[in-house]
């Protein structure tokens, strides 16, 4: 392997609304996006990422968390890339997803998760380096997280076939 490069990637992930990831090694994470967004952070020190995807911005009580919401999955994202030895300092974050889609929604809650997203992260003082947010239409993504580089597909509508070719047990 040349200086410099990022170690191959090993694995191959399907994240769903609802549940954050954090591979112990080189992995491809996907997701499949509309209103929900996703976070991908990274540690450039210790070229190491994770990710979740969440479909709501909050909930309050907090006696019923879960990664289903922005504010609890992105806190337990960002406690388990700490526990794997990574800093706030050398953090940095990519926030795609919270598209609005008029024909299936009333409200555009998409703009709520960007908020808590970018609320969350401020707050951490965790760098966002780019979005791929708002907008009408859903997305399609792949998180490298061994080098923090994102694939992103616009798709006009969410089908079955987005979710291929990953194991539907999963």
């Amino acid at each position: 392997m040349e200086k410099n490069a990022s170690p191959p990637i090993v694995g191959e992930y399907l994240l769903k609304p609802g549940f954050i990831y954090l591979p112990r090694q080189p992995t491809a994470i996907s997701a499949v996006l509309g209103s929900s967004v996703s976070i991908c952070l990274y540690d450039k020190k210790l070229e190491i990422g994770g990710m979740n995807h969440f479909l709501f911005p909050s909930v309050l009580p907090p006696e019923r968390p879960t990664a289903r919401y922005g504010n609890v999955a992105t806190t337990a994202l960002i406690r388990m890339m700490l526990k794997n030895g990574a800093t706030l300092k050398t953090m940095e974050a990519q926030v795609i997803g919270g598209a609005f889609l008029p024909e299936t929604m009333s409200r555009d809650i998409g703009r709520s998760n960007l908020e808590t997203a970018r609320t969350m992260l401020k707050e951490r003082k965790i760098r966002i380096i780019s979005e791929d947010v708002g907008g009408e239409l859903g997305r399609k993504i792949v998180f490298n997280t061994t080098n923090c580089e994102i694939a992103v597909l616009k798709v006009g509508r969410l089908r079955r076939s987005d979710w291929y070719p990953y194991d539907p047990e999963r």
